[in-house]
Parts: C-alpha cells; sequence; structure tokens
C-alpha cells in the first residue's frame, strides 16, 4: 500500500526569482565575456548583479521561508553519513538534501569568489575591475589568474554538476527538481513536513 502523497510549498517565491535571475545572470555573464570587447560593460553589469543576488540570498538564507533558510540544510556530519547508509529522514526529500546542500553552499562559495576576484581583475586589454586600482599589482594578477581559470572552471563543473543531477533525479528517479522551483510546490509522500509559503509571517 503506497503512503499518500499531500502538495506542500517549498521554495517560497523570493528563491525562486533569485534561482532564476541567477540563472540569466551567470549565462549572460559568460556569453559577454566570451564576447570581449564592449560586451565586457554588460558583463560588469551581470557581475554586479550577482552579487546583489549573492548579499540577498545570504540575508534570505536566515529570515527566508523554512526551506530557503541555512539552517534547514546545514547538517551535521554524523547526519551526512547516515543518509549515505540509506537512513535519510523524510525531509530530506523535500529541501535541499546533504548532497544538494552541499552543491549549494559551494556554488555560493564559488559565485562569492569570482565575484570578489573580478572586481580587482585587470586583463590588460580593457577590462579593470573597479576596484583594482586600491590593491597591490601581485593581488591583481592572482584575482586575474584566478578569475579567468580555476574560479571559471569550478564553476562551470559545478553547474554541469548541477545538471547532470537534474537529470539523473528526472530520469533515474521520476523526481522533476525543475518543477518545484518554477512553481515552488512539492508532492510528498508519506511525511508530515511543514510547508514554506509567501508570506511574511510564515518566513518570519
Amino acid at each position: 500500500m503506497q503512503d499518500a502523497s499531500t502538495t506542500i510549498r517549498v521554495w517560497d517565491l523570493p528563491t525562486r526569482l533569485f534561482h532564476w535571475l541567477l540563472v540569466a545572470c551567470i549565462i549572460g555573464s559568460v556569453v559577454t565575456s566570451q564576447i570581449g570587447g564592449n560586451a565586457m560593460v554588460w558583463h560588469f553589469r551581470f557581475g554586479f548583479s550577482i552579487a546583489t543576488l549573492l548579499l540577498f540570498r545570504l540575508v534570505w538564507g536566515v529570515v527566508g521561508g523554512r526551506w530557503s533558510r541555512f539552517s534547514s540544510f546545514l547538517y551535521a556530519p554524523g547526519t551526512v553519513v547516515r543518509y549515505f547508509r540509506g537512513q535519510g529522514r523524510p525531509e530530506h526529500g523535500v529541501g535541499h538534501n546533504p548532497l544538494g546542500a552541499a552543491s549549494v553552499f559551494a556554488m555560493l562559495v564559488f559565485l562569492i569568489a569570482q565575484v570578489s576576484s573580478g572586481v580587482i581583475s585587470d586583463d590588460e586589454i580593457a577590462a579593470v575591475g573597479p576596484f583594482a586600482l586600491y590593491v597591490s599589482n601581485a593581488t591583481v594578477s592572482l584575482a586575474t589568474t584566478y578569475h579567468k581559470t580555476y574560479g571559471k572552471f569550478a564553476l562551470i563543473a559545478l553547474i554541469v554538476l548541477h545538471l547532470l543531477a537534474i537529470a539523473y533525479y528526472y530520469f533515474a528517479k521520476r523526481n522533476n527538481l525543475v518543477k518545484p522551483m518554477i512553481d515552488g510546490d512539492k508532492s510528498v509522500a508519506g511525511a508530515s513536513v511543514p510547508g514554506s509559503r509567501d508570506d511574511a509571517v510564515s518566513r518570519l
């Protein structure tokens, strides 16, 4: 006998808007960096937009909806071990499970590093970060190298892994991870877990 499923609100509206705006800005920053030239003006604009979104997410990770708060997917080592042993809790199937949580935190860290290095980078052609004049040449050189190589490839790897995980869950587990990030709702089977509503009272 299968457990009855219930639909709950998982991702609140601000989190969903953050996610898709971040996707658009990342795509825009990648495209403009490849075009170069005058397009670098837009590259910086996308970069500042990403910085603004990241700042919002850090705040929203504290005061946002239940499943958007960092506290809901900041797992202790023992919990992670039990999850990989197949001893996960019902809520692991609602918001971010331990593996998904690790990818979220990694993405945030590397995006912050990429934005931070970008504002002090100098490609010695036309693009100079707005704060490059306030740090040493050695720091600018390190930041530029990181921004154009290590940081970029690390983010590409994380994005590819993210997309592969989405495909795996969709085809192998019949679990559509994209739909809840569009409409906010997820069908949860046999688990009594609270939702994350789109109102200030529930978030706070």
